[in-house]
């Protein structure tokens, strides 16, 4: 929530000398005609001779430069604070931005209107009216925002705009703070299929050995509730006074590594239901499954770029903060774009760092050669699948090109777990036609993911 207080209606975005001048900008059409109309009749009756005229004249021209002055002088000091509930949303959900303005000053406001700034992504530009608030008092109004399209959308700064009861004047003050909407990709969950061939510090295995200890344990570590207590350690116990139990397995931690391809040329089409879009939605849900089945999770562009950054194993998904692993990791797929690059090299240079256990990829277009270095990725990971997605397709909505299924199999003859991705499919099912094209594939099967 940001909170800001509004400029009084003398100070704010002008200062004293050029106050008065800006309040002359702000005559309405009703006040320029009265003005007009005014100087007008002054002149007739110069000309003309004619007291009456001269006195009519005058009264047209002084009632809108009296409502500026008077607007002018007004001094209202009001607050305002914006919520927004919440402040990470997923492409097409709403989110709920409340207003809240408390008049400061010792003086009731006259009309207020109210005017929001929001990308036109999101929707209309909110407008509210708010009759007379008395000295202390608040006023609370709402709106809700909605995008289609993923990104960081700012919201503000807020407008106050005052009238005068004649409608002569209208002045604008604007609040400085703003919030920022950050809308992440739609992410769809995934079966919790599991693979077989699963070696140690992969699968099930290795979610034992983390129920024993954690990734802070020394050997031996304080006693905790549910220990056995045949494993206390009797000299250290009497050595730190309190009881110490030895720790008999090393703590391992199930890799995940979700490669991400954002070259603009291996796409076609644009839009929220494009086949980059899939893409990116694709390896959102990926990271949020293996998140949540304990997996140490890392995401990987074609750039080379990772997050997190290079020399750590990934985010815990064992860990208390997980949730806001997830967010940091969601707040990157939120802004992630097409990038210029023509090859997968540099994402290839990072993956042959080191072990990255389960690697799953999300692919546009390949060629023979990216499909050849794709290949390669293999290596030394513990099990490789891949959605390879034929963006032409999603164009015209046929059958998938045998260009398409011919990179495919050269994944397959790799080792890897390929899929062909058409228009309009669905993650969960290719999900579970994975697992199950990879039950079946005796041949560099080792490691596992569910």
């Amino acid at each position: 929530m940001t909170t800001a207080a509004a400029p009084d209606g003398q100070r704010g975005e002008d200062d004293d000398r050029g106050g008065f001048r800006a309040a002359l900008g702000g005559l309405t059409t009703r006040g320029r005609s009265f003005l007009a109309a005014g100087v007008a009749a002054a002149a007739c009756a110069y000309v003309l001779g004619q007291a009456d005229l001269l006195r009519v004249g005058l009264l047209l021209a002084a009632l809108p430069l009296l409502c500026v002055l008077v607007l002018h002088r007004t001094r209202y000091r009001v607050a305002a604070s914006r919520r927004l509930t919440p402040q990470r949303v997923e492409a097409g959900a709403e989110a709920r931005v409340q207003l809240r303005m408390e008049n400061v000053s010792k003086l009731p406001t006259g009309l207020l209107m109210l005017q929001d700034h929001v990308p036109y992504m999101l929707g209309p530009r909110p407008r509210f009216v708010l009759d007379r608030v008395e000295a202390g008092g608040r006023r609370e109004v709402s709106y809700r925002v909605r995008s289609d399209l993923r990104g960081r959308f700012p919201l503000g700064p807020l407008q106050l705009r005052l009238n005068d009861p004649f409608g002569m004047c209208e002045l604008t003050r604007s609040f400085s703070a703003y919030d920022t909407l950050t809308v992440v990709p739609r992410t769809v969950p995934l079966p919790p299929v599991k693979l077989t061939g699963e070696a140690s510090g992969y699968g099930d295995g290795h979610h034992r050995s983390l129920a024993l200890a954690g990734d802070d344990d020394v050997i031996p570590r304080t006693y905790r509730h549910g220990d056995d207590l045949r494993r206390v350690h009797w000299r250290s116990t009497a050595r730190y006074g309190e009881l110490m139990v030895r720790r008999e397995e090393q703590p391992q931690r199930a890799r995940c590594t979700v490669l991400l391809d954002t070259r603009r040329i291996a796409y076609q089409g644009s839009g929220p239901d494009s086949a980059f879009e899939w893409a990116v939605s694709g390896a959102a849900s990926a990271l949020v499954h293996m998140l949540g089945r304990g997996y140490a999770v890392r995401l990987v562009t074609d750039t080379g770029s990772t997050v997190p950054s290079d020399g750590s194993d990934g985010f815990a998904g064992s860990a208390p903060d997980s949730a806001d692993s997830a967010g940091l990791l969601m707040d990157t797929l939120a802004v992630v774009d097409h990038s210029e690059g023509g090859g997968l090299s540099r994402a290839s240079d990072v993956l042959r760092a080191g072990n990255e256990g389960l690697l799953v990829a999300f692919l546009g277009d390949l060629d023979e050669e990216q499909a050849a270095l794709t290949a390669r990725m293999r290596g030394r990971s513990g099990g490789a699948v891949a959605f390879v997605l034929d963006s032409g397709t999603w164009l015209t909505g046929g059958a998938v090109a045998g260009t398409v299924e011919a990179r495919v199999q050269q994944l397959r003859d790799a080792g890897w777990t390929a899929l062909a991705v058409p228009a309009g499919a669905r993650l969960p099912d290719l999900w579970q036609q994975a697992a199950g094209a990879r039950a079946e594939s005796a041949a560099d099967t080792y490691g596992g993911w569910s």
